[in-house]
């Protein structure tokens, strides 16, 4: 018996609950997918499907089976499409999933930039502020701001987050309240990002003395940049990532309140983090664009600058960082 033909016919049945579309699937008689079945339930000594004229239920072990056997048949596949792009130009689909302030702000020309380099890798790029898994989406790349916790990853530390508080010039000269202390963001208008909850804080840290200052939000959004778009219009004090709000205050658009304090809404340990599969192979097209990302964005300066070294200074001498995901 094909132990492996068998296990993808199962994993079929299991997603189809049909046979008859396995079959479809596989160019091959239903009958010769019944008999397989019954050969790999005889080889396990166990019951994996209940069948009857009108449907197709897994039973417990069939479940657990198939719940193993998606990881296994996955990384089949994985392992030999990264043995075949060994010997062949890096090419092929790079799905992205990033965090949508960092993909708005700093990937675009990122990407850009990758395909003058890499023209036969196209890039798909998905910004969500949602969580995902990703082997169950299939992402290749996931840049999140926490580091991943699930096991089976690989993470690339590109720079610790920090963010800044700021706020339009029209709006601080039109309030009389000065903004010494956190304690004066009481006295002042906040635009507060959604999170889990009803009680919105931002932590104020000055050496080793961490303040947390519970305030009533003006305005909420689970978008950064329709907060973005509120402060410039002067409608209060927002809490952004630097590399977010870098440009406005460079401008005089913004101007930063609280300078000699980390704020924070979440955590002060965050940073951007590239986050692929743990793979014995890493594909090429992801190691390559994992890399180049890297190079023009990691540690504590490069991420505001991203955009003028791609397209100021040329890719003559552009060279990919070194170093994998750890």
């Amino acid at each position: 018996m094909d132990r492996l033909r068998a296990m993808e016919l199962f994993l079929s049945i299991s997603q189809t609950q049909n046979f008859s579309e396995t079959a479809r699937r596989f160019g091959i008689s239903a009958t010769a997918v019944s008999r397989m079945i019954t050969d790999t339930e005889n080889e396990l000594k166990v019951k994996l499907l209940l069948r009857s004229t009108r449907q197709v239920v897994l039973t417990e072990s069939g479940q657990e089976y198939a719940r193993q056997l998606e990881g296994i048949l996955w990384q089949i596949n994985a392992l030999q499409g990264n043995i075949t792009a060994i010997s062949t130009a890096p090419q092929g689909l790079l799905r992205v999933h990033s965090r949508t302030m960092f993909g708005l702000g700093l990937l675009p020309p990122l990407i850009a930039g990758f395909r003058k380099l890499y023209p036969d890798i196209h890039i798909e790029l998905t910004l969500t502020e949602a969580a995902v898994d990703l082997r169950r989406n299939q992402i290749d790349i996931d840049f999140r701001i926490s580091p991943p916790m699930e096991a089976g990853v690989r993470r690339r530390m590109l720079f610790q987050s920090d963010r800044h508080l700021v706020a339009s010039p029209a709006y601080l000269a039109a309030k009389p309240h000065l903004l010494q202390r956190p304690e004066d963001i009481l006295e002042h208008d906040c635009l507060a990002y959604q999170l889990p909850g009803d009680e919105y804080s931002w932590q104020f840290k000055q050496q080793d003395q961490t303040t947390a200052i519970a305030f009533k939000p003006r305005h909420v959004s689970n978008n950064g940049i329709a907060l973005l778009e509120l402060a410039r219009m002067g409608e209060g004090l927002v809490l952004l990532d630097d590399y977010t709000v870098h440009n406005d205050i460079h401008q005089g658009q913004l101007v930063r309140v609280l300078p000699d304090y980390r704020i924070t809404n979440k955590g002060f340990d965050e940073g951007m983090y590239a986050t692929i599969l743990d793979t014995p192979i890493i594909p090429a097209k992801i190691r390559l664009f994992t890399d180049f990302v890297a190079e023009h964005v990691a540690g504590s300066e490069r991420r505001f600058t991203a955009h003028g070294k791609i397209f100021g200074l040329g890719f003559g001498a552009a060279a990919v960082a070194e170093g994998a995901c750890k």
